[in-house]
């Protein structure tokens, strides 16, 4: 028998043993991302590379930036609640579903309009800073809801009533094209890299306890009040709400400071990107330099606000009127479908910082087109307790969508276009594909009189998401491009420190 030969020292099982246990233990895309600067700057971090974000001054950002999304999402969950009402309102001499179709149509308006928000405030968000643009839109925000509330019936003025309804909403859909993606950029830059989805999931857990606020406002009013009591004045009441929780909201933005992504100096080789990028015609320099990203942030919005309207804009509509279920009965069950989205949304975006972004889109996605339709199946049971379950699904993959987004869409761009890129991409899915849901969905329910259209509608929108996490690059713990890493105290600066000095060292070996 042949003696089999010993293995030498030094082999890749040698070289493995002396990879410290810190960076070891790095996820690859941080230890990639570090390595790429370390090789930029040619030396280890120093205090100076590292931001450490003030606890005080992070909690005041995600609470501002969450109330503003709060607010937003209060409207359009009253709207959602009311759809039928304001048909009958503003559309009084159409049958039901016509009168449901213009409603929604209506509804869908303020979402043409978001592209050109986004792409007037983006580039002034880009230039003038985060907090300025995001008190403008909260203004502007306010103010389209409020006047909602004033507007006379169709019986009052004729068709100068609708007319201006539409108006209110086209004003909240082009102050919204400025609200999100600016949101979404103020809560990136001012979260430490390796909590960047729990804080960012905040932002759309103050999206749904402002829709839950609105949907138990209407089904109180709905309780309480008759009928006839609700078309004369009683869905007024929700929109004049608005008013005082708008200034809310603006004297909290107007208390913060800039995002520190922001305010910092950008290192030599970002200064040259950022000089490039805003000394050309911007939004063709976004198009043209970052055109993979937006396709991939067209994509993941698609995946989340599809099946995000189908919920809480079409859902309410859909047990009443094509199922008819009681109005009551349909406004508890989303509203706990809701609540379920509340307390799981921190929690998976946590778990994506953990795990990473993508695993947790993959597996929502692929629960989506595997679970639609036997949600809707569900749903469409008799009962309490089978439609809750369909409901319970659904709110599930919400949370999914929702959770890591506020995380993963800014981290696709650099610091000197996120604002003005995030409000192309996002606004324009929004508009084409999200805000079009509730309309495009009981225009083919209407036609087809089958109605689990909305379940193959989510299976189509979960692969062509799918398709956009293949290409997504994972961004968990990773520094924004053209930020410095960010981190929550001293300690986890001296840490970064100490393994930028590893890698460096590491590096040099090799």
């Amino acid at each position: 028998m042949t003696e089999s030969p010993k293995r030498q020292p030094g082999g890749k099982a040698a070289a493995a043993r002396q990879v410290p246990h810190a960076v070891a233990e790095l996820p690859r895309q941080v230890r990639d991302e570090l390595v790429r600067r370390l090789r930029r700057k040619g030396r280890p971090f120093t205090k100076d590379d590292v931001q450490v974000v003030e606890e005080p001054m992070l909690k005041r950002a995600v609470t501002a930036s969450a109330l503003g999304n709060c607010m937003e999402w209060f409207d359009f969950g009253v709207y959602s609640y009311l759809a039928a009402t304001i048909g009958k309102v503003f559309y009084p001499g159409a049958s039901d579903s016509a009168q449901l179709l213009a409603s929604f149509a209506t509804f869908a308006a303020a979402f043409v309009v978001r592209p050109l928000g986004g792409l007037f405030f983006g580039p002034l968000g880009d230039k003038l800073g985060r907090q300025k643009v995001l008190a403008a839109t909260m203004i502007l925000m306010a103010f389209g809801t409020f006047l909602i509330g004033f507007i006379p019936s169709y019986a009052t003025i004729g068709i100068a009533a609708p007319i201006l309804l539409l108006v209110a909403r086209m004003l909240q859909g082009f102050s919204t094209g400025g609200e999100y993606g600016g949101a979404t950029t103020f809560i990136a830059e001012f979260s430490p890299d390796r909590r960047r989805g729990f804080l960012g999931s905040f932002l759309d857990f103050g999206t749904f306890i402002g829709y839950a606020l609105g949907s138990v406002l209407v089904t109180g009013l709905n309780f309480g009040l008759s009928d006839a009591q609700m078309l004369s004045w009683g869905w007024r009441i929700p929109f004049l709400i608005a008013g005082p929780l708008g200034l809310i909201g603006l004297y909290m933005r107007l208390k913060l400071e800039e995002s520190p992504a922001f305010q910092q100096q950008l290192d030599e080789h970002d200064q040259k990107v950022a000089a490039q990028e805003t000394n050309r015609h911007e939004f063709r320099t976004i198009l043209r330099r970052h055109w993979e990203p937006l396709l991939i942030c067209v994509g993941l919005v698609l995946l989340y606000n599809v099946t995000n309207y189908m919920v809480t804009g079409y859902l309410p509509t859909y047990q009443t009127e094509v199922l008819g279920r009681s109005g009551t009965t349909s406004d508890v069950l989303v509203l706990v479908g809701m609540v379920w989205v509340v307390v799981l949304i921190t929690f998976v975006g946590r778990l994506s910082d953990r795990v990473g972004r993508r695993p947790v889109y993959r597996w929502a996605a692929i629960g989506q087109i595997v679970l639609a339709v036997p949600a809707f199946l569900l749903i469409r049971s008799g009962g309490w307790l089978l439609p809750a379950l369909g409901v319970l699904i659904l709110a599930t993959l919400l949370a999914g969508f929702a959770a890591p987004s506020a995380a993963t869409l800014p981290a696709l761009f650099p610091t000197s276009v996120r604002y003005a890129a995030m409000g192309i991409g996002f606004n324009f899915s929004v508009a084409a594909f999200g805000g079009t849901t509730p309309l495009f969905t009981e225009s083919l329910v209407s036609a087809t009189d089958n109605n689990l259209i909305p379940g193959l509608y989510l299976i189509v929108s979960g692969l062509i998401g799918l398709l956009a996490v293949r290409f997504m690059p994972e961004s968990a713990g990773v520094p924004l491009h053209g930020s410095q890493p960010m981190v929550s105290n001293e300690e986890e600066a001296a840490e970064l420190i100490s393994t930028s000095q590893q890698l460096q060292t590491l590096s040099r070996r090799r």
